[in-house]
């Protein structure tokens, strides 16, 4: 019976944790992985004084996100024995 107590215990002191980390609204995997893309393509992780940092890292992203693509439709077609 105790130990059941000490698990439930330490349930809610988990659930108050990510309460407090996520201000209370439940984040799902999804919401976060789609706030990182974002985030990342956005180029929020650099310097906000210089513009032009800004949108040479947003213009390589997306230049690298497309080569991704582009390499990933070469390999199936090729992987197809197109």
């Amino acid at each position: 019976m105790a130990e059941e107590d000490e698990h439930q215990r330490e349930s809610r002191r988990i659930i108050a944790r990510m309460n407090a980390e996520t201000d209370g609204a439940p984040v799902t995997v999804v919401q976060r992985a789609t706030r990182r893309g974002r985030d990342h393509f956005a180029a929020s992780d650099v310097d906000d004084t210089d513009a032009i940092e800004i949108w040479g890292t947003r213009i390589g992203r997306a230049v690298s996100l497309i080569l991704f693509f582009g390499l990933l439709v070469y390999l199936v077609t090729l992987l197809r024995g197109g």
